[in-house]
């Protein structure tokens, strides 16, 4: 990021899927490396189900609004986050989506958008629950938004004890998918 530079990111889905923490996990690891952030989530009042949101803005300096207005980053764990978030979209925005709960996009001429089996990889983990984890991983991976290291401390510092080796192994899959679709992305348009 150079100065002035503004970053916006929504992690979406259901009530219940851990977005909300991993919105708190990103903002954690970012701001460890200097940068500002403003971090709101929107959620239904029901417990799970509903649509639940989590939105960063990020910024080497002061952040001068709070509020997601034009996303950079969208992902996508759930297909009720689609039209809640989709008109929010800026030109050329990187799009993360479940391959099972996600898995067709609506239309959009300037995307970057990558399915990938986000819950599928968590549930081959052992627990749907760290898919929230997965998506961390290769949202960070993709948009190349920290190191992984400074993310990984950031997830020891907010899991609990018995969370945390599943948690680290979701994360670091997640890492493996973004760089797996990072090079494939980047052997098509070599050819």
């Amino acid at each position: 990021m150079k100065p002035g530079d503004r970053i916006e990111l929504r992690i979406a889905g259901t009530g219940g899927q851990g977005l909300i923490l991993s919105g708190k996990m990103l903002a954690e690891a970012l701001a460890t490396l200097g940068r500002h952030i403003a971090q709101s989530q929107t959620y239904e009042p029901t417990s799970r189900g509903g649509f639940c949101n989590s939105d960063l803005v990020v910024s080497e300096t002061e952040v001068d609004y709070p509020l997601a207005t034009k996303l950079d980053c969208l992902v996508l764990l759930d297909r009720l986050a689609i039209k809640p978030s989709w008109a929010l979209l800026k030109p050329g925005a990187l799009v993360i989506h479940d391959t099972r709960l996600c898995p067709e996009l609506p239309p959009h001429a300037n995307i970057q958008a990558y399915a990938l089996p986000l819950s599928r990889t968590a549930i081959d983990l052992g627990s749907e629950r760290v898919a929230n984890m997965v998506a961390l991983g290769a949202l960070v991976a993709l948009a190349r938004l920290c190191p992984r290291n400074t993310l990984e401390q950031a997830v020891r510092a907010e899991t609990p004890k018995s969370f945390l080796e599943i948690n680290l192994d979701a994360l670091g899959a997640g890492f493996a998918l973004g760089e797996q679709a990072s090079t494939a992305s980047a052997a098509a348009l070599a050819r």
